[in-house]
């Protein structure tokens, strides 16, 4: 029987030397203004009576002290993702955003929208000055994919080629416009929209890998996914792993760090737990986003 990975912390460093590579790239990272962080935190602290888990944050840390542990880490790169719950917000977390990149070159320069009027202005006021990455979180921001406001939107990002992260599963909790129908079509009316699917699409897996698999520009982020935490809630069908190997250069990786209840070393542990071999493994922890992501 093969023996199970379990690394700490402080292990992950050297783990992913050993694979030869210089580094991770995590495209599912959370940088934002204190006073929202605060809000994301206290959140997740009552997020217990909604999942059925409890969910403490494990990097409750300083903004400076976050940055120093991604590098402890190996992080070579990261998103530096934003998210608006409401309308009149995404514009002013793109403006917060730019100034986080310009701070903090290893992050991709990462940008947000809401489904709202004056959209597609502040979308490409945040290419013209480089957003790199796109955050959408359906389930947070409770709007539909969809929504007339948001096509120019699309067009944008995909004549631009600019990948978006979506959360658009149905997990933690489901939303109005979760699951894979808003997002399916979306993509058959923009064939050329390069969407990184948050969290697998969990619990929806199937039907993102499917989409994934079907759809040249679909990508998936590993965040949560095989882990010991998000396994007790959804577990990620034992049938389908060997389909991962078959996405090929289509899985990045995600954490969701800082807001993950469980050390940032559990999501490598659990990829590299899956069996599909170091050359899989490579590709999901740098190459595969090194391509996506033009990192030289």
């Amino acid at each position: 029987m093969t023996q199970r990975l379990s690394l700490s912390d402080l292990e992950v460093h050297d783990y992913v030397s050993s694979l030869g590579l210089p580094g991770v790239i995590d495209v599912h990272v959370h940088f934002m203004p204190d006073n929202v962080l605060q809000k994301v935190w206290r959140y997740f602290d009552a997020a217990g009576s909604l999942i059925g888990s409890p969910w403490p944050v494990h990097y409750k840390k300083s903004e400076g002290e976050r940055i120093e542990l991604l590098e402890q880490l190996g992080v070579l790169r990261y998103g530096a993702l934003n998210y608006p719950h409401k309308p009149d917000m995404a514009q002013w977390l793109n403006t917060w955003s730019a100034g986080f990149a310009k701070e903090n070159p290893k992050s991709f320069h990462s940008a947000t929208f809401f489904a709202e009027p004056g959209a597609e202005l502040y979308v490409a006021e945040a290419l013209e000055a480089g957003a790199e990455l796109f955050k959408v979180h359906i389930q947070v921001g409770g709007f539909d994919p969809r929504d007339p406001h948001l096509d120019p939107v699309w067009q944008l990002l995909e004549s631009s080629h600019t990948p978006i992260v979506i959360h658009c599963g149905s997990g933690p909790t489901p939303g109005n416009f979760t699951g894979i129908d808003p997002i399916a079509e979306i993509v058959e009316r923009h064939t050329n929209l390069k969407l990184i699917i948050a969290h697998m699409g969990y619990p929806d897996y199937r039907q993102f890998l499917d989409l994934a698999i079907t759809h040249r520009n679909v990508f998936l982020d590993t965040t949560m996914a095989f882990t010991e935490f998000t396994e007790k809630l959804a577990p990620f069908p034992t049938e389908l792993i060997a389909r991962l190997d078959d996405l090929g250069e289509k899985i990045v990786l995600g954490s969701d760090f800082p807001n993950i209840p469980y050390p940032y070393a559990d999501q490598l542990s659990a990829l590299a737990n899956l069996g599909l071999g170091d050359d899989w493994i490579r590709g999901v922890l740098y190459k595969n986003a090194a391509r996506l992501m033009n990192v030289q």
